[in-house]
């Protein structure tokens, strides 16, 4: 028979006779502590083999003369183990979700990799790795980032590393002799939190011996206290903080994981442990003074019922608002507490670093490309997930695990820390945010996971400008679960350059019925995602009405939703590759539309028919005014009978060249602005061919022209493109 007996730490064992009889019966009727004391003797089935876990600091509480064998399990000593755990759990058949199909697994095999060389390279996160719960920690996080695809995603950020420390602190009591019996994450979040707390206020993320001691040993005063401390260097400390690998750094501490700094310190300020001296002295004094006050005040009123005393319980009465006025400062905390998030959430300095989900990509996988040393620290440290954090600990769900934890944040308080938010936060949000730190704002909604406030603050933003930000799968499910909690319509949505594929258009495909302005260029869209923004265009409910879909190769294949679409009004489909071909699939279409209003399809190769083609259709259309045809490859006949179709006569502009006969345009402004827009994404020696034949255009006509005025126009357009050809020769 084996034995496993787990946690010796949490029984008060007493090895000596006169606490614990012996017994060799194993039918003798006595207490579970005495079964345990006499199977560690061998006096008690002694051929039963016996294993104990226990944490360092109740190691000595079995004498040595009953172990026969001490063994301390450390951890993955070589980082091939961790590799293979990597490996192992990152390549698992369900780890690229429910709908993964074979491109996940080069997906799940290319992680493996770049993790395996982080690690490589990296000594702080191998280091980190050495402890297979934050190998366990690591994995969800990248199975987070990678592979989430529903609306909203199951799970939070916050709702990980909450989970991960439940599961390796739920139940367990710091001390189980001490009598305060105070739970292991909750003396954690005492002092751990402090010290992280600190070192974000201060950007820091390196701590000396001294800081440990500021933290942790200032405030000691009584026997119990210094034990407790004792314990927790012994059984927890490495846990989460470990000596820093750094050159240079050797004899200072790093937290283990460099989020779990910014967790525990959300934790410390939500849990109310950052008070100044008057509050803590304010609390105490009010509990003591109501218990004195309610024991006075009773029994003085009944010594007034003998004696001429009246006037005294009326005086002790008074005691009683000591505490009443304090509850009603200590609500202030809540206050203090929606500033801080506020404050740390919108901090100007932190505007243009990358959101925060690619930067914990970043920190796990490490950056491509040129980079400094990897144990190297940044010359400022970024702590943008210290206010996400305190959102996210606030959420019910983890509320409840924190309870399980000791660490109890009441509903009250959630309720009025969120209703100082309304103040705060959300008026804060509608200054208008940088892309990547509207990503953060959406994600700290996400993570706060209340709907009604969720809904108030999404109701406050106008437009919602994501450009650039690489929306991978899980900023998606984020956006539109976020947007999702509302239903009203979004004025405008600049997904330009996000990376976006066909199933990110899936994933946002509710909020884009909602969108009238939006803003898909620069995405690499090809003809399945062109067919997903089809059948947005063709859905009843859709309410967009200016689309642009430039540099996107494949825009032709959702020509059809031209003759269903009844809101679009502007279409940009600017160097999507229609070719003559795709123009004339859209000319066809565009004869059903009844409400278009301009077209752009410029930089198309279209030639003199597919342009005529285009005109003669749009001459007849009832609504629409304005055909954007330049940097296309059109001829000089083909521009004389394009110009012979003037607004004035057939109701239609067609925007070709910076001439109007023997006049400058009114949309060269518009259409150099174009340009020089999209300069850095073209070909270039293809945009100065076609630069130089607008060039030779505009002198051509200036010699045509014996208007001063006129001539002074074509000089002014003619400095400005060469301007532009000068700086596409100096390649800037």
């Amino acid at each position: 028979v084996l034995f496993i007996l787990n946690g010796l730490e949490r029984l008060n064992l007493d090895f000596r006779l006169a606490g614990t009889e012996l017994c060799c019966d194993p039918n003798e009727p006595v207490p579970p502590s005495a079964i345990v004391v006499n199977l560690l003797r061998k006096y008690l089935l002694p051929e039963a083999s016996i294993i104990v876990t226990t944490r360092p600091s109740a190691v000595r509480r079995i004498p040595g003369k009953y172990v026969g064998r001490y063994a301390e399990v450390c951890g993955f000593s070589d980082t091939n183990l961790q590799k293979l755990y990597f490996q192992m759990r990152l390549s698992q058949p369900g780890c690229g979700g429910e709908h993964s199909v074979g491109g996940s697994s080069g997906e799940q095999e290319n992680l493996v990799e770049m993790l395996s060389r982080n690690l490589e390279r990296h000594n702080q996160i191998a280091a980190a790795c050495f402890l297979p719960s934050y190998c366990w920690l690591v994995c969800t996080t990248l199975h987070f980032l990678y592979f989430t695809r529903t609306v909203p995603p199951s799970q939070t950020l916050t709702g990980i590393y909450t989970s991960f420390l439940r599961l390796n602190f739920s139940g367990e009591v710091l001390d189980s002799t001490d009598p305060t019996s105070i739970s292991m994450m909750k003396y954690v979040a005492k002092t751990v939190g402090k010290l992280a707390y600190e070192g974000v206020m201060s950007r820091k993320t390196c701590f000396s011996e001294n800081d440990l001691q500021q933290c942790f040993e200032v405030e000691m005063k009584t026997e119990s206290e210094l034990n407790l401390l004792e314990v927790f260097r012994s059984d927890v400390f490495r846990f989460f903080l470990t000596p820093c690998v750094q050159p240079g750094k050797e004899h200072t501490f790093v937290f283990t994981i460099p989020a779990m700094q910014e967790y525990l310190a959300a934790l410390y300020v939500v849990l109310g442990e950052k008070k100044t001296l008057a509050q803590r002295v304010g609390k105490e004094l009010s509990e003591v003074i109501g218990k004195v006050s309610e024991e006075v005040a009773v029994v003085l009123s009944i010594i007034s019922k003998v004696l001429p005393l009246r006037f005294l319980p009326v005086l002790f009465n008074l005691l009683k608002i000591f505490p009443r006025y304090f509850s009603r400062l200590s609500s202030k905390d809540q206050d203090a507490i929606a500033h801080t998030m506020a404050e740390e959430l919108f901090k100007e300095e932190d505007y243009y670093n990358d959101d925060v989900l690619d930067q914990i990509n970043s920190s796990i996988l490490g950056v491509e490309g040129p980079m400094r040393h990897p144990d190297e620290a940044p010359d400022d440290e970024v702590f943008e997930l210290f206010p996400i954090f305190m959102g996210g600990i606030l959420s019910r769900r983890n509320r409840a695990i924190l309870e399980q934890l000791g660490c109890s944040i009441k509903n009250l308080a959630a309720f009025e820390i969120a209703k100082a938010m309304e103040k705060t936060v959300i008026r804060k949000s509608r200054k208008g945010l940088p892309p990547s730190e509207l990503m953060d704002y959406l994600f700290f909604l996400h993570e706060f996971q209340n709907e009604r406030f969720t809904a108030e603050a999404v109701r406050s933003l106008r437009t919602v400008n994501l450009s650039s930000v690489k929306m991978t799968p899980l900023k998606c499910s984020v956006l539109a679960s976020v947007v999702g909690t509302t239903c009203h319509e979004v004025e405008e949505l600049n997904l330009t350059s996000c990376n976006l594929d066909t199933s990110s258009l899936r994933i946002l495909f509710p909020v884009l019925l909602r969108c009238k302005v939006l803003h898909l260029q620069l995405n690499s869209l090809g003809s399945d995602a062109c067919k997903e923004i089809r059948n947005l265009l063709l859905h009843d409910k859709c309410v967009v009405s200016h689309l642009r879909l430039a540099n996107n190769p494949g825009a032709q294949y959702l020509a059809e939703a031209l003759a269903g679409n009844r809101s679009l009004t502007y279409l940009s489909l600017l160097h999507t590759a229609l070719g003559d071909r795709g123009a004339g699939i859209i000319a066809q279409h565009l004869a059903e539309n009844q409400h278009l209003q301009e077209l752009n399809l410029g930089y198309n190769s279209l030639t003199d028919t597919a342009a005529l083609q285009v005109v003669e259709v749009a001459k007849k259309h009832m609504t629409l005014d304005k055909v954007h045809l330049y940097f296309n490859d059109i001829s000089e006949d083909g521009k004389r009978a394009l110009d012979s179709l003037r607004m004035d006569r057939d109701g239609v502009r067609a925007l070709v060249f910076l001439t109007a006969g023997t006049d400058v345009s009114d949309y060269w402004s518009h259409i150099l602005n174009v340009v020089q827009k999209n300069l850095p994404f073209w070909d270039r020696e293809r945009v100065r061919q076609h630069l130089a034949l607008l060039l030779q255009d505009l002198e051509s006509s200036r010699r045509q022209t014996a208007n001063p005025w006129r001539k002074a126009k074509f000089l002014r357009v003619e400095s400005e493109v060469k301007k532009m050809l000068g700086e596409l020769q100096h390649g800037s």
